[in-house]
């Protein structure tokens, strides 16, 4: 039987964290995450754990008396600002020490979030186009269906950037915050792409991810290194020197959508697969308020 995507103790941390967006959406709740606790014109949907500093007004006490824990009452309220997490899934994820498995684990570990606090997500994986997306809301209990989702969904294609961000305009015209992870490795450059959806109205959060090797590659000597996603195949002799210059273009490179995401009041956040993703998401997300 196949380990869980994301493991129960890990979930229920997760449940004291909310997605958080920097912009204000004209007609829907939005900013900086608006209560959703009990009011008028609000519809219960679930409950979530009790944690410290939580809103006491919202404990339901009859199961308190029940059950002795505490639980908070969960209300939403509609329209909401939709999460969309815009999912890489072409072959170069495949390629690096784990990055697969942890692209997918933080995919999971956000639209978990966004699912207790009632967020609306979407979670749409790429390659060289959209592919078959899945949507959730309305509480934890719809998290099931889409770790399915996740594990079984594979990486395979090359990327199409340019294509991607015309597909989901086209798709997704309502604003709202786009995630994108992805190691930002492709045929095309992403900048372009990325401004375009960003001038439709989109906040950007990019989640750059990439493997140890993708940064530092540890190979020396003559080499026949082969493009995972086009096939290409190339003759590289590797050296000290030329390793040094390879990981100088790649830091630029990163800062470069780091500057991209800045310019467009979006956030940037550089995550290595040498972390594990339970740290990714207490540490570097939430230093730069992505989760908080």
């Amino acid at each position: 039987m196949a380990a869980p995507l994301l493991d129960r103790a890990f979930l229920e941390r997760l449940e004291r964290l909310t997605i958080h967006w920097m912009k204000s959406f004209p007609g829907l709740v939005g900013g900086h995450n608006a209560s959703r606790f009990a009011g008028a014109g609000q519809e219960f949907l679930d409950h979530r754990h009790f944690h410290h500093g939580d809103d006491l007004r919202a404990v339901n006490w009859r199961a308190y008396m029940r059950l002795e824990k505490l639980f908070l009452k969960m209300f939403q309220v509609e329209p909401r600002v939709p999460v969309r997490i815009l999912l890489d899934a072409s072959a170069s994820m495949n390629t690096g020490t784990g990055k697969w498995d942890f692209a997918r684990r933080l995919a999971g570990a956000l639209a978990y979030v966004g699912l207790v606090r009632l967020e609306t997500i979407m979670l749409q994986p790429f390659s060289t186009h959209l592919r078959d997306s899945i949507p959730g809301g309305g509480g934890r209990h719809r998290f099931a269906p889409m770790a399915d989702f996740l594990g079984n969904l594979e990486a395979t294609g090359h990327t199409n950037f340019l294509q991607v961000a015309r597909e989901f305009a086209g798709r997704y015209p309502q604003r709202g915050l786009l995630i994108v992870i992805s190691d930002f490795l492709g045929e095309d450059d992403p900048d372009r792409p990325m401004q375009y959806l960003a001038d439709l109205g989109h906040e950007l959060l990019l989640l750059h991810v990439w493997a140890e090797e993708d940064r530092v590659p540890p190979w020396s000597g003559e080499l026949e290194v082969e493009d995972a996603e086009t096939g290409e195949r190339l003759q590289l002799t590797f050296e000290e020197d030329v390793r040094t210059l390879y990981t100088e273009r790649f830091d630029a490179y990163a800062k470069g959508l780091r500057e991209l995401a800045q310019r467009k009041g979006g956030r940037y956040i550089g995550l290595t697969t040498s972390t594990p993703v339970e740290e990714a998401v207490f540490g570097p997300l939430n230093q730069v308020q992505a989760v908080y």
